[in-house]
């Protein structure tokens, strides 16, 4: 199974309370912090959410 490199890349301060949400369920709390996680529907749902606030690469 592949994997996504998932990067904060913008504030979360003044944003939708669902989005941060969504980010802290991801494992981002701060600028620049990078996570992996499995590459599923669930995971590509949550990114799609908060796409303007992440960078994805591919492992």
């Amino acid at each position: 199974m592949s994997k996504l490199k998932i990067t904060l890349t913008r504030s979360l301060t003044g944003r939708v309370r669902t989005h941060i949400a969504t980010a802290n369920s991801l494992g981002l709390k701060k600028i620049n912090d990078v996570t992996v996680q499995p590459d599923n529907e669930q995971t590509r749902g949550k990114i799609k959410q908060i796409a303007y606030l992440v960078s994805v690469e591919e492992e």
